[in-house]
């Protein structure tokens, strides 16, 4: 696609710019799946995501921080490429493609308490396209910076389109404390193009440390001054839910309590990945999933014991 013809166009030297975003955050009306009420379904519309508590019960929470407990410490996982430490340590930061090392995580990604909010938001039937479990230590988990999940996906794997959105499932207190994730209302109806080229094999690096792809700080000050920051604190269980484009990071971790979360990217169908921008070479299949896009079937009666 020519340049001049893309809409989102970002990390080439032109100057950073803020664009209005072009599509709907809800899609179809909101009515292609029942989830979520009126009122729940428009705070989203409005803010860019939802924190929804006690989804999960406390057994079924414990079930699946075991589960996330197991992979990283499994010695066979710590060395696959799905594992990634954070610079200069041995510590792991994430565990990619959890639903594909985990028969209970798979099982997680097609709850129904999870899958038909996706459905429901972006009116179509959906498919993985990335999960992970994300660890924050007590003392020792570093930041992730400010970033848009959109800017990274459209331009690194082709997503064409921002129908897209992630849930994370909170394994642990995620209190003020610990480095909550924190995001910015509203700021999901604002593209930031950021400045700079791409290296090849980008990922390497900015999953242990985003350096490309982040907004200029004017840009996220002008979207924290017109619609704030929301820390969003929540008890195990409870689950997050943000669209794509939403501004959102975290803080290091100072303080002993660990955190852990189960994090999965819902994609419509009807957003499957072309070719990533400026000519890189696609991510690998345990990031970006692109050899297949099989959409998922509930499981009513999924179970985590």
């Amino acid at each position: 696609m020519s340049l001049v013809h893309e809409r989102y166009l970002s990390r080439t030297e032109r100057a950073v710019a803020i664009m209005a975003r072009e599509e709907p955050v809800v899609y179809e009306g909101g009515a292609y799946a029942d989830a979520l009420d009126a009122q729940t379904l428009a705070s989203y519309e409005k803010n860019g995501f939802l924190v929804l508590d006690g989804v999960f019960d406390d057994a079924e929470t414990q079930a699946l921080l075991d589960e996330v407990v197991r992979l990283s410490n499994d010695p066979a996982i710590r060395r696959r490429e799905e594992a990634v430490t954070e610079r200069g340590s041995d510590v792991v930061r994430s565990v990619f493609a959890v639903h594909k090392l985990s028969q209970k995580l798979a099982a997680l990604a097609r709850d129904p308490r999870l899958l038909d909010v996706a459905r429901q938001i972006l009116g179509s039937e959906v498919y993985l396209h990335q999960t992970r479990a994300n660890l924050k230590p007590g003392f020792t988990g570093k930041e992730f910076y400010w970033h848009s999940d959109f800017e990274t996906w459209h331009v690194e794997d082709g997503m064409p389109r921002m129908r897209a959105l992630s849930c994370s499932v909170l394994l642990t207190d995620n209190n003020a404390c610990n480095g909550p994730l924190m995001l910015m209302p509203g700021s999901h109806l604002h593209f930031i193009s950021c400045k700079g080229e791409t290296p090849e094999e980008n990922y390497k690096s900015s999953l242990k440390k985003q350096e490309t792809g982040i907004p200029d700080e004017l840009s996220l000050q002008l979207l924290a001054e017109q619609g704030g920051v929301h820390a969003a604190t929540a008890r195990p269980g409870s689950v997050i839910f943000f669209d794509c484009n939403t501004m959102h990071g975290s803080s290091s971790n100072i303080s002993p309590w660990p955190r852990a979360n189960v994090f999965m990217v819902y994609n419509s169908m009807e957003n499957t990945l072309g070719d990533p921008k400026h000519g890189l070479a696609p991510r690998p299949e345990h990031i970006a999933t692109r050899e297949a896009f099989e959409p998922l079937k509930p499981l009513r009666q999924p179970e985590y014991q």
